[in-house]
C-alpha cells in the first residue's frame, strides 16, 4: 500500500508471510530508469509482519517506481509520484480525492448466521482505475466481530483479512491512502473510551495504516493527524478513543473531547486553505439526534459551531461515515459562512435508503440507499478554488453532482 506521501517523501506499507529474509526496497526515477534509493524494510512478527518504510530525500512531482526484493527475488512493484512544488511559482494543481467507509469483506465462519452482510467487492476496482490522487478511508474500514475483540491476535486477522481481498489490491498500490476509525475498527459496535483493550486498537491501526502521524502532542493516544495534499488541508479527527457515550447519564458526554477541539480550532484558524476537510467518522452537521449523529452531543457540537463562527473560519468541509447512506448537509452560520457534511458510506456494507429521517440541513436529492464512493475534485486558479462532488455507484455510475466554490464558503 502507498501510504502518506509528501513533496520529499512516501510511506510504503507491506505485510510478510514471514520475517526471516531481509527485505528492501528499490526506488528507481521512472523518468531514466535510476536506482536512486536502497531502503531496508523492517518488519515486525508483535505488529503482525507488517512494516511501514520512509522513503525520504525525494524530489518532489516526481514518479518512481519502486520494486521490493528479498534474497534476490521480487516480491512486489509499485508505482508512485511525490507532491509537486507549485507554492509561489504556479496556480495549485488540479487533483482528485475518493473517500468512503463501511467496508465490510464478509467471512461466513465468524459472521452472523443468515445472508452476508458484505459485498460488490469489485467497487474497490472501480475506484482502483479512476486515477486519484489519494483516498481517505472513512471509518469502519474493517468490522471487528465478536470473536476478535478478545485477542490482539483477532485484531491482526480482521485487518489480514480485509487486506487480503483480492478486489482491494489495485486501490491499495493506485495512490496514497490515509484513514481514520470508526467503532468497528476500534472494538465492539458503538464503543467508547472504556474500551478496555483500545491499547490493541491504537497498535493495530498503528500497524496497518501508514498515516502521517498518530494523536496530538503531549495527549495520551489517539489517531488525529493532519496534512496538507496540493492546496487543501486534511485534518483527520478521531470519535473513539476520548469519547463518553452519549446515553452515560454520571459523565459529561463527548466525542472528540476538549483537547481534540481546542487543537482542531487552533489549526483551523491558522490554516491559509482555501478548503479544510475535516474527517470524523460519524456525521457532524445533520440534527436528526439519532444513532450516533454528533447531534445526540449537542453540547459539543454547538459549540464548535459556535467556535467556526466566532474565528470565522471559512472553507470547512466535514466528510463522514458510518450511517450506511450518502448525503450532503449544509448549514450557514450567522456570519455567512457556510458550512458542510458530505457522508460516504457505504462502500460494500448493507446500505440503506435514509430518506425519512428529520436531518432539515440535508441538501435536497442528495440521500443515496446504496453502495457508493465520493470523488472530490479540487480545480481552478489559486485565489477562485472550486470542489466539484460526484457521489458514484458501484460500477462507477454517477449518482449526483454538486459544486462548491472556495469563494462562496
Amino acid at each position: 500500500m502507498i501510504g502518506h506521501t509528501e513533496m520529499r517523501s512516501v510511506q510504503l506499507w507491506n505485510q510478510f508471510s514471514a520475517v526471516d529474509a531481509p527485505a528492501e526496497w528499490l526506488i528507481y526515477a521512472q523518468s531514466n530508469d535510476s536506482l536512486v534509493k536502497q531502503v531496508t524494510v523492517h518488519p515486525e512478527s508483535a505488529d503482525f509482519n507488517t512494516a511501514t518504510t520512509e522513503i525520504a530525500l525525494l524530489e518532489p512531482g516526481v514518479t518512481y517506481r519502486g520494486e521490493l526484493v528479498s534474497a534476490g527475488r521480487a516480491l512486489d512493484v509499485v508505482e508512485f509520484s511525490t507532491q509537486p512544488l507549485w507554492d509561489y511559482r504556479t496556480d495549485p494543481p488540479a487533483f482528485k480525492v475518493l473517500t468512503g467507509s463501511c467496508a465490510y469483506i464478509n467471512e461466513p465462519a465468524y459472521d452472523r448466521p443468515g445472508k452476508g452482510y458484505g459485498g460488490e467487492y469489485e467497487i474497490f476496482e472501480t475506484m482502483a482505475a479512476s486515477d486519484a490522487d489519494l483516498m481517505v478511508w472513512l471509518g469502519d474500514n474493517i468490522y471487528l466481530r465478536e470473536v476478535d475483540f478478545g485477542s490482539y491476535a483477532g485484531f491482526g486477522h480482521r485487518y489480514g483479512h480485509m487486506r487480503a481481498t483480492p478486489e482491494l489490491q489495485g486501490l491499495l498500490k493506485s495512490q496514497p491512502n490515509v484513514a481514520i476509525w470508526d467503532d468497528h475498527d476500534f472494538g465492539p459496535n458503538d464503543c467508547d473510551g472504556s474500551f478496555l483493550h483500545k491499547d490493541w486498537s491504537q497498535q493495530a491501526f498503528e500497524s496497518f495504516w501508514a498515516n502521517p502521524g498518530y494523536g496530538l502532542p503531549g495527549e495520551e493516544g489517539g489517531i488525529t493527524t493532519q496534512f496538507r495534499f496540493m492546496d487543501v488541508e486534511f485534518f483527520l479527527l478521531d470519535n473513539r478513543y476520548h469519547r463518553v457515550n452519549h446515553r452515560n447519564v454520571t459523565q459529561t458526554s463527548q466525542i472528540l473531547g476538549e483537547a481534540q477541539i481546542d487543537w482542531l480550532m487552533a489549526a483551523l484558524s491558522n490554516s491559509r486553505a482555501p478548503f479544510k476537510v475535516v474527517a470524523v467518522g460519524g456525521q457532524f452537521l445533520s440534527d436528526a439526534a439519532i444513532y450516533e449523529n454528533h447531534a445526540q452531543f449537542p453540547t459539543e457540537r454547538e459549540a464548535i459551531i459556535r467556535r467556526l463562527n466566532e474565528e470565522d473560519i471559512r472553507g470547512v468541509i466535514f466528510l463522514s461515515g458510518d450511517r450506511h447512506n450518502g448525503e450532503l448537509t449544509q448549514l450557514q452560520l450567522p456570519n455567512g459562512h457556510w458550512v458542510y457534511d458530505l457522508t460516504a458510506s457505504p462502500l460494500t456494507s448493507s446500505s440503506y435508503d435514509h430518506t425519512d429521517e428529520p436531518n432539515t440541513l440535508r441538501v435536497e436529492g442528495t440521500m443515496i440507499g446504496e453502495r457508493h464512493f465520493a470523488e472530490l475534485n479540487f480545480s481552478g486558479p489559486r485565489k477562485d478554488r472550486e470542489l466539484e462532488i460526484v457521489m458514484r455507484g458501484v460500477a462507477g455510475d454517477t449518482i449526483w453532482t454538486r459544486t462548491i466554490r472556495a469563494q462562496d464558503m
